[in-house]
């Protein structure tokens, strides 16, 4: 259903970019599935963290743009972990087994609380250098579920299923819009109970960032102004929590702008991450570094927006 939808493309992409499984916890049942592109001589690549409904290759898109561009890329999808001190501790084995030391992290909504939240888990021996938040909050209480939270596990796939498809936009959109939801439709469909029963725990269990441990990790947080999951107030408290973040908004992109609109999205990850070219965190091969080519599409960005 959402294969076609989407674009070719992710038929392409699902043919060309292996899915690799890894397991790095004593439990074997956890299970971190990954795609993993571009040059492997680059040791601090940008990697995607997704939302509660989505899995790994909801990032197609940015994949298949930035590893054209140079860049490695790492798509994630996580297993089964209940608190955010177990997912953080399951990440920082995942990137030891991918001998990383240190990266940058996009995280969509639930990714990008858990990008936070890791961040914080090893301020003492920093892993992240640096953080994208797309439509991402800093404190779970913003849902009023933190009394369910501990429920979650009890309830059937398909109660599971409706709390976040109650998340999705209803009203009218436009065609990309349209199939970026169907689309995490499809990919909603392809998890079970467990991984969304704790994949809502974590979204919902009471806790919050604590700015004060990454206050120094460069921050871009990246926003829509139509219609998204995201309270107004949740982005204001956002912005108050990274006053010297840049921000990247999108007149329109809905909850998924990943994937409707996708080059915008790319552009602004490439405006985030040029502030590292010529160091060793650079998540770019060096020899595919071209300013001026970011400035003619920087140029086409603002062209784009005053269409819209």
């Amino acid at each position: 259903m959402g294969e076609i939808k989407v674009s070719p493309d992710y038929n392409w992409f699902r043919s060309t970019v292996p899915l690799k499984k890894i397991i790095v916890d004593d439990d074997d049942s956890k299970i971190w599935s990954l795609y993993d592109a571009g040059p492997r001589s680059i040791r601090c690549p940008l990697i995607f963290l997704p939302p509660v409904s989505g899995t790994a290759d909801v990032f197609f898109r940015q994949i298949l743009a930035l590893t054209g561009w140079g860049y490695r890329v790492i798509a994630l999808q996580y297993p089964v972990y209940w608190d955010h001190l177990e997912f953080c501790d399951g990440f920082r084995k995942l990137l030891d087994h991918l001998q990383l030391d240190k990266v940058h992290l996009f995280g969509a909504s639930l990714g990008g609380f858990l990008a936070q939240k890791f961040a914080e888990y090893t301020h003492k021996s920093p892993r992240v250098h640096s953080l994208i938040l797309c439509n991402s909050f800093s404190d779970t209480s913003i849902f009023n579920q933190t009394w369910t939270a501990n429920s979650f596990w009890l309830m059937p796939a398909f109660m599971l299923k409706k709390i976040v498809l109650g998340n999705f936009s209803s009203g009218p959109v436009d065609p990309m819009m349209a199939d970026a939801i169907d689309f995490m439709v499809d990919r909603l469909e392809s998890l079970g109970q467990s991984e969304l029963a704790s994949r809502l725990t974590l979204n919902c269990q009471n806790s919050y960032v604590e700015p004060h441990k990454i206050r120094d990790i460069p921050v871009t947080i990246m926003d829509v102004f139509d219609q998204s999951a995201l309270s107004t107030e949740a982005k204001e408290e956002m912005y108050k929590l990274y006053p010297n973040a840049r921000r990247a908004h999108l007149k329109t992109g809905g909850n998924f702008p990943y994937l409707c609109r996708s080059a915008e999205v790319n552009l602004y990850v490439q405006i985030h991450l040029l502030q590292f070219h010529g160091t060793k965190y650079a998540a770019i091969d060096p020899s595919m570094v071209s300013a001026e080519e970011l400035e003619v599409q920087k140029g086409n960005l603002s062209v784009s927006q005053e269409e819209q």
